[in-house]
């Protein structure tokens, strides 16, 4: 999910995640030495966030960077609520937009614009009460609003159990490949609270030299 502006800074509770996470879970404890110059960066505006998060759900990276282009060829190089529904769900399909996700991107331009959504207190609320906010928009189902809570507002404890990635990870590391239910995930991911989502980032980045075909 990743977008235009990106926050380069390391989150404050990196090192002491990493140093956990190497001391409770041998798996681990090789793969982040391999990725220990990067870390998870935080994306963009919130509505820009879960508006190219809509974009690009269920489909390839390749494809979702060419349907976000289209929009923002649309919309305007930094995309605003008020700018998604002046251009309106005709301006959006002549742009060549899937109607399902036009009407998806002018459901959630509406919940910003009305303020049925409280982005300024999602810093201060707890994850399920972000995720609950999140998942009345059309569109965003629970898999968008944890990766909303791990790239934009970074918390640190998000385990994404419906994300293929992190299962994929978890089959090929822990399992030598075998496919694995969401209680065996869970159970692997005890060790890693309560610093799940950190985890979670080191497993996507083994993915990247360990792909794993669908």
């Amino acid at each position: 999910m990743p977008s235009p502006e990106i926050v380069v800074a390391k989150p404050d509770y990196w090192e002491e995640a990493v140093a956990h996470l190497m001391r409770r879970d041998r798996i681990l404890k090789k793969i982040i030495p391999q990725h220990g110059d990067t870390w998870l960066t935080k994306r963009s505006t919130p509505f820009v966030t879960l508006a190219r998060a809509i974009l690009g759900q269920q489909i390839s990276t390749k494809a979702a960077d060419s349907l976000w282009e289209r929009f923002l060829d649309t919309v305007g190089r930094r995309p605003t609520p008020a700018g998604v529904l002046d251009v309106g769900l005709a301006g959006l399909r002549e742009a060549g937009l899937p109607q399902r996700k036009c009407e998806y991107v002018q459901d959630l331009a509406t919940h910003f614009a009305e303020r049925r959504v409280h982005p300024e207190k999602w810093t201060s609320m707890d994850d399920e009460s972000v995720v609950s906010e999140l998942v009345a928009i059309r569109g965003i189902g629970r898999w968008t609003a944890e990766m909303f809570l791990i790239f934009h507002l970074q918390r640190p404890d998000v385990l994404p159990l419906d994300d293929l990635g992190l299962l994929k990870a978890i089959s090929l590391h822990y399992f030598s490949g075998e496919p694995v239910s969401r209680f065996e995930a869970r159970e692997v991911s005890s060790a890693w609270q309560p610093w799940r989502t950190v985890a979670t980032w080191y497993l996507w980045r083994s993915l990247e030299s360990n792909p794993v075909q669908d």
